[in-house]
């Protein structure tokens, strides 16, 4: 009449530990301290420390980040005091401030976003350690 379920049944699914899902950083919360993640991130909220994904990093139109920020993509609409590291692509789009340097595979701008800082690009330029950085930015 029931189907019975054995315990197997009632385990929760296994992850390969890639995180699927995206974490979200909510408008009106502020967390100080260090981020590092797997999967996607969305701040909308205030972010005072570093974030470091494996994987997407978005800031909000009300985010705030005042840290670094490492990832394969990110996609800023915020305002971010730090440097940006993106492997693949890195955006600056809508009204966005980034005051810091960047480092990315590929980067788009759109006209109304606003950045102060140095721009490195390429993908080499990405997987140098901190101390190549500076002998490459004086070459």
């Amino acid at each position: 009449m029931f189907n019975a379920k054995n315990k197997t049944d009632m385990q929760p699914e296994k992850t390969n530990g890639t995180g699927n899902g995206t974490t979200l950083i909510s408008a009106g919360t502020t967390l100080k301290g260090d981020i590092s993640s797997n999967g996607d991130l969305r701040i909308d909220g205030t972010i005072i420390g570093n974030i470091q994904s494996n994987a997407k990093i978005v800031i909000g139109a009300n985010g705030v980040v005042e840290g670094d920020i490492t990832g394969n993509q990110a996609d800023i609409v915020g305002k971010v005091s730090g440097n940006i590291r993106a492997k693949e692509l890195l955006q600056l789009r809508g009204e966005c401030v980034v005051t810091g340097n960047l480092y990315a595979g590929k980067l788009q701008v759109e006209p109304s976003a606003t950045f102060n800082g140095q721009c490195h690009m390429g993908a080499n330029v990405v997987e140098m350690s901190n101390g190549n950085e500076q002998k490459a930015a004086t070459q």
